[in-house]
């Protein structure tokens, strides 16, 4: 007989997790210890590779992360193994188990139970994950709509869950609400061009055949920022959910491997707080040096999980701690882990918004980074990044943690542009109608474009945003309903808020179709500055070039998994072998995993 040692579940989840020790390893890599993949930007140079080496490149990719995963998410065990494991913190409690109960979970990276008392364990698959329902944006007409105007979005959070659920396959799923068009694009990198000079931004735009949609064109808007680091250091408070739901080993000890990930990259200029929060919050480190990595490590390494969940307790003290370490014309930021499921304080979507809200006007910014499954609230993650000027993303492994934290750290941690704003005006005598792909909730009036008391988004050092319309010319036969009006267009000596075009000082060409227009303030500045960049119609290409091909490539799939209606002729077939031949694929793990992702869904 064994004495097993193990904990008894308190939530409605999966059963029991021995208290063993488990191996965390990351999904881009390898259990023999290969470092983690890095992003890389897509070549320019042509491959010449076979179909077979194609595959093969794209079955490594894929069976990399596979390989991996459960061993990396060890609260999925209950998926994969007829052994029980446990998600919540408890008193430990023995249990004689006969030796043919226990097993090793394949890998060696865990323990589990088959004989244990029934009523202690709880089977039910409870899913309660929450996301903002979202309705997909249809075509417009320009004649009534001329102008569509958004924020800025560099959240990543879609992709990353999309791909855990996936993977998982067997588990929660994933809802269509789930399923953020433009965050999925967002995630990977594109090679646009950079700022020239003392620009905030370098735009790149690509006007093509929509490859969905014969009678349509596919626009596509690149903007990537400004690549620098901050001075004078970053005052940085992490943030830690340490109640009870963060037990499970995709949540709390993946958040502790993300945090000492981005201690091993501080420097003496940085100043590090450790706030954490259950039933109440607690400071558990204040002050501290960046140089002073073990210091850090091993107070983010001490915490458990325990308790009820009280985030508004824990978001003041941090809030409060931030403040207090301020620095000036530099970089002060709260990265908040947590899986969402606050149930004490202000807890609701409204109440989260109001009080970070009036928090951010201190100048420091809220990142979010969401953890776990089976009750991850992800409208209230979203919600907190949103409003408290920073960004999100979902952390479903080690290698991910590394790619936030690490490869692309300062593009997390330093907002280079705030309430960044997007208007594409459109030009009715060359285009009757079109159709923003993704950012619908991130839409706002066109009105509020020139407001620079409304919120935009946030976008980070070197960062790049991808924006694609569809596009219906003048002369396409697509249909777009009309309006009749009983006052008929002519608004010539009216009183209107809308200056025609013949009578601007910057009178366009006519054979503009349309001007993409963006806002953005300084990090520390009130009043936005206005960019414009003109597209024509000569700028039309004959081919997809191959930033444009794969960004197109991954809105299709979206498109595809949210069964939207218009998918036109897009077939998860068809984007796997336009993909596929890429510059880039070859040497870019995160493009050939996605490849990977298409195909197992095929």
């Amino acid at each position: 007989m064994k004495k097993i040692r193990f904990q008894r579940t308190l939530a409605k989840g999966t059963a029991l997790l021995l208290t063993t020790g488990f191996l965390l390893t990351g999904c881009g890599s390898n259990t023999e210890g290969s470092t983690t993949a890095s992003q890389t930007t897509p070549s320019t140079t042509s491959y010449q590779y076979s179909d077979a080496e194609i595959e093969a490149r794209i079955a490594k990719a894929g069976q990399t992360y596979d390989g991996n995963y459960m061993y990396d998410e060890e609260s999925l065990f209950s998926n994969r193994t007829k052994g029980a494991t446990l998600n919540q913190m408890a008193p430990a409690m023995e249990y004689e188990a006969s030796d043919e109960a226990v097993g090793a979970v394949e890998g060696g990276a865990g323990t589990y139970i088959t004989d244990a008392p029934q009523d202690w364990i709880d089977t039910t698959n409870w899913n309660t994950e929450e996301y903002n329902n979202i309705k997909e944006s249809g075509f417009q007409s320009v004649a009534t709509s001329p102008f569509s105007t958004f924020g800025a979005d560099v959240d990543t959070a879609t992709y990353t869950n999309l791909r855990r659920s996936l993977f998982e396959g067997d588990g929660y799923g994933i809802s269509d609400s789930a399923i953020r068009i433009e965050e999925m694009i967002n995630y990977f990198h594109y090679d646009y061009e950079a700022p020239k000079g003392d620009d905030k931004f370098g735009v790149t735009t690509a006007l093509t055949q929509c490859p969905w949609n014969k009678d349509t064109l596919l626009l596509r808007v690149g903007v990537k920022a400004e690549e620098i680091a901050p001075k004078g250091g970053s005052n940085i408070v992490f943030l830690i959910d340490t109640s009870g739901s963060m037990f499970d080993n995709n949540k709390l000890p993946l958040a502790q491997k993300a945090f000492n990930i981005l201690a091993e990259n501080l420097s003496d200029e940085d100043t590090i707080s450790i706030v954490t929060y259950a039933g109440t919050d607690e400071v558990v480190l204040e002050g501290a040096k960046g140089s002073e990595q073990e210091k850090i490590k091993s107070a983010v390494n001490a915490l458990a999980a325990y308790g009820s969940t009280n985030g508004e307790g824990g978001i003041l003290r941090a809030y409060e701690i931030a403040e207090k370490y301020f620095i000036k014309g530099g970089n002060n930021r709260i990265i908040l882990a947590t899986d969402g499921d606050l149930n004490v304080g202000a807890s609701s979507e409204a109440d989260l918004i109001k009080l970070v809200e009036e928090k951010r006007e201190t100048g420091v910014f809220l990142s979010c980074l969401g953890f776990g499954n089976g009750n991850y609230k992800d409208s209230k993650m979203e919600a907190l990044a949103d409003y408290g000027n920073g960004n999100y993303s979902f952390i479903d492994c080690t290698a991910e943690a590394s790619r936030v934290l690490k490869d692309e750290m300062w593009s997390t941690l330093y907002t280079v542009a705030k309430d960044v704003k997007f208007q594409v005006e459109f030009n009715p005598e060359q285009v009757k109608g079109y159709r923003l792909i993704g950012y619908e909730n991130r839409e706002m009036a066109a009105e509020d474009f020139a407001n620079d008391k409304k919120d935009g988004g946030e976008v980070g050092s070197g960062q790049t945003v991808t924006v694609l319309y569809e596009v219906v010319p003048v002369d396409s036969s697509y249909d777009i309903s009309k309006v009749e009006s009983r006052y008929g267009n002519d608004t010539k000596d009216k009183d209107t808020t809308v200056t025609a075009a013949s009578d601007r000082e910057d009178a366009p060409s006519k054979d503009e179709l349309l001007a993409v227009n963006i806002r953005y303030k300084e990090p520390d500045a009130s009043e936005s500055q206005l960019l414009t960049y003109p597209v024509t119609k000569d700028m039309l290409e004959e081919e997809m070039d191959a930033d444009t091909a794969f960004a197109a490539g991954v809105a299709e799939f979206g498109m595809l998994l949210r069964k939207s209606e218009y998918s036109g002729t897009a077939s998860y077939q068809e984007i796997y072998d336009r993909l596929k031949v890429l510059p880039g694929v070859m040497d870019d793990d995160f493009k050939a995993e996605f490849l990977y992702l298409v195909k197992k869904v095929m």
